[in-house]
């Protein structure tokens, strides 16, 4: 059976949306941005107030933002990258969202993040809990930029 490839992103700011287009483009995998239903502002993104929107999600692990469309043949693929920016040391809430969304059972799950600061952290291993059992995860890693040499070397030990 082929390995499809799917990989998907969660992108608030458009760094980790072009790491994923470049994961896209070497593995030969299809592409999908994940887009909230309400588009993040910037005053939504800033960490520094606790009352702004992604504060109020970070601090609430029960939140789950809703995401604008959805993927009509999840079951033709059998590997999922999925990517996304660090908050607060996790993977923002859609993230959740996205995985509870659809059945990954026997399907192999790839992480990769992007991050100003730290790296994959808790999130790798906290994501977990949004899947089946028989999900075979990848250890994530972080990778902060289109680098075509690093995404390659990554991609031999992953797919």
């Amino acid at each position: 059976m082929e390995n499809k490839i799917l990989v998907a992103v969660f992108s608030a700011s458009g760094v980790t949306k072009k790491v994923g287009e470049e994961i896209a483009r070497i593995a030969g995998a299809d592409f999908y941005e994940i887009v909230p239903k309400e588009i993040y502002t910037s005053a939504d993104l800033n960490w520094m107030n606790k009352k702004s929107r992604s504060s109020i999600e970070m601090n609430d692990s029960s939140l789950r933002p809703e995401i604008k469309g959805r993927i009509a043949d999840m079951a033709s693929y059998n590997t999922l990258i999925i990517g996304f920016p660090i908050w607060w040391g996790m993977a923002p809430r859609i993230i959740d969202t996205f995985l509870e969304s659809y059945d990954f059972s026997g399907k192999k799950i790839i992480p990769f993040c992007t991050s100003g600061g730290s790296g994959i952290g808790r999130s790798d291993i906290a994501l977990h809990k949004d899947v089946s059992d028989d999900v075979k995860w990848e250890k994530g890693v972080q990778i902060n930029s289109p680098n075509e040499a690093k995404i390659k070397k990554w991609l031999e030990k992953v797919l």
